[in-house]
């Protein structure tokens, strides 16, 4: 399918998604931008519900940067096990905090660069803190994005993250890149399942899916 065509595609998608899920946010809770670093860096290979059922118990521990710059890794450790990959995070979180703490006075960058540079931040982290904490454009290509895209027909047969990412940054309005990703985490969940059969018969998009023509 030519560029244009996928963008007249896209737009569809967009406007239909709206409409099945109004309200798009992030599943992650958090109140500040350090606090969706961690949360994001846990969420690898873990549900978003596992992750902010154990987060509080670190914020009791350790309330801000500083404190969790701080902390001991063994400790961060302990709480965030269930989260699993438990050492490596861990790791990544402390040093992330650190850098926050001696580089940023504290603060989250909005420059994605610089998201970049920070110990456990990946393209997916740095797009999501993008898009959720500072309102820029975003796309953040986790695994039911780039399932989704690749059944519907926004990309051909691209599995890898920052391809997908590249491709959709084609076709897709800047300012509706953030949404839509959440919305596609949405419909993943409910209709385009990867682990069943997709639920394709209750799918807003059936009659547009390059699975389904």
């Amino acid at each position: 399918m030519h560029t244009e065509n996928k963008k007249e595609l896209a737009l569809e998608i967009i406007r239909r998604l709206k409409q099945a899920y109004p309200d798009a946010a992030c599943s992650l809770d958090y109140n500040e931008a350090w606090k969706l670093l961690v949360s994001v860096r846990l969420a690898a290979q873990c549900t978003d519900a596992r992750v902010n059922m154990i987060v509080p118990k670190l914020y009791e521990k350790f309330p801000d940067v500083n404190a969790l710059a701080d902390a001991p890794v063994e400790e961060i450790e302990e709480i965030v096990r269930p989260c699993g990959l438990g050492k490596s995070k861990a790791r990544d979180i402390s040093a992330c905090m650190r850098m926050l703490r001696d580089v940023y006075d504290g603060n989250v960058p909005d420059d994605f660069d610089a998201l970049l540079k920070l110990p456990g931040v990946g393209r997916k982290s740095a797009n999501l803190i993008m898009g959720d904490v500072f309102g820029k454009p975003a796309i953040v290509t986790d695994t039911h994005c780039i399932r989704l895209c690749n059944r519907i027909g926004l990309v051909d047969h691209i599995k890898d993250p920052k391809k997908v990412e590249m491709e959709l940054w084609k076709i897709i309005p800047p300012e509706e890149g953030n949404d839509l990703c959440h919305r596609f985490v949405l419909h993943g969940r409910d209709i385009c399942t990867a682990r069943t059969t997709p639920h394709c018969e209750h799918c807003c998009l059936q009659d547009i899916c390059a699975q389904r023509i």
